[in-house]
């Protein structure tokens, strides 16, 4: 089994809002064939907190316009470190960039095939890390 078309719309316009909204390291997996949950996890990450919720906004605002999608579930909203959005068909995981590499989510469905994601998501690979090594260099600076 694979994700069903519906599932796959929500994940392309989820990523497409989540990098209009300039989250890192944007990834989706089609976990149909080992959940019977949802058909796709997207992931993405911020660097701080208000970031995430503007992400997460922004994702849940979009599908509601253009997919009239609303989530049945949203955790995680007031501490703004991982939200998570349950629209059934899909899960949207938007972390805080440390949450993202403490929990590593990916390792969990690596063995799942990835969705093909808009051009503006895949071009987010490797920001998070990117954008952590500029704050080091930064912080080096300072303390020079």
């Amino acid at each position: 089994m694979t994700a069903t078309p519906r599932a796959l719309e929500l994940t392309t316009v989820a990523a497409q809002a989540a990098a209009d909204k300039l989250a890192h390291d944007i990834v989706a997996y089609d976990v149909s064939d080992v959940l019977a949950l949802t058909d796709s996890f997207l992931l993405a990450s911020a660097p701080n907190d208000r970031q995430v919720k503007g992400i997460v906004d922004e994702v849940e605002e979009r599908l509601r316009e253009e997919c009239d999608a609303r989530p049945a579930r949203r955790e995680g909203e007031r501490d703004g470190r991982w939200v998570l959005l349950d629209f059934v068909d899909i899960v949207v995981h938007v972390q805080h960039s440390e949450e993202r590499v403490y929990y590593a989510l990916e390792r969990l469905w690596k063995d799942c095939p990835q969705v093909e994601l808009p051009a503006d998501a895949q071009a987010t690979a490797g920001e998070g890390e990117r954008h952590r090594q500029s704050q080091e260099g930064a912080l080096d600076g300072e303390r020079s």
